[in-house]
This record gives structure tokens, C-alpha cells and sequence, in this order.
């Protein structure tokens, strides 16, 4: 079986999880910051990378969004989108594993 479904899904899932590392950090800049202080932003940055196993995304760091300074709010929203984009590619991988025991399934009836 192609396993592209689960290699793709999983890559998606450690890249937010990098992701959710890099807004945990900007929300506790943020809280160390008080409402007054200034601390710049970061911004996580992906890659698709089309290799032999299918494609992947992967997880290439952060960058400084310069002029821009943690706001608590805009972390938490970011947060959240984060946290929904794991649970869809966790989502894809348990459907991927159940098609691929639904076909090793199917190999035990014949």
C-alpha cells in the first residue's frame, strides 16, 4: 500500500506542532512584555518538499515580523488555528489508518 496518505499527514502534524512551539514563545513574550512593553513577533515558515515518499511539509523555522510587536490576542487566535490545522492532519492520518487496516483486511478474506 502507499503509505503518502500517512507520511504527508504526519509531516503536517509535526509542522504545527513546531508551529504551536513558536506562538507558545510569542505568547509568553507577550505576557513578559505587559501591555506597555515590545517584543517582535515570530512567524513560523513552511516548506512543501516533493520527494520519493510523496509530498511533505515541513517545518524551516521562524522569522522576525519586523515592526510588528506580540499581541496577546493575535498569538491565542493563531494559536487556535494551529491547534485545528493538527487535528485535521491527525484526522487524515486516522483515515489513512483505517483505509490501510481496511486493506489488510480485505487480504485476509481471499
Amino acid at each position: 500500500m502507499d503509505t503518502d496518505l500517512l507520511q504527508t499527514a504526519a509531516s503536517g502534524m509535526d509542522a504545527q506542532r513546531a508551529a504551536l512551539d513558536v506562538y507558545a514563545r510569542n505568547v509568553a513574550a507577550a505576557e513578559a512584555a505587559g501591555r506597555d512593553g515590545s517584543f517582535e513577533r515570530l512567524v513560523p515558515q513552511f516548506e512543501l518538499r516533493d520527494g520519493d515518499d510523496g509530498t511533505t511539509v515541513e517545518f524551516s523555522g521562524a522569522h522576525r515580523d519586523r515592526g510588528s510587536s506580540v499581541d496577546i490576542v493575535t498569538e491565542m487566535i493563531a494559536v487556535m488555528n494551529a491547534s485545528r490545522a493538527y487535528e485535521a492532519d491527525a484526522s487524515l492520518f486516522d483515515v489513512g489508518k483505517t483505509l490501510a487496516q481496511r486493506t489488510i483486511d480485505m487480504g485476509h478474506l481471499q
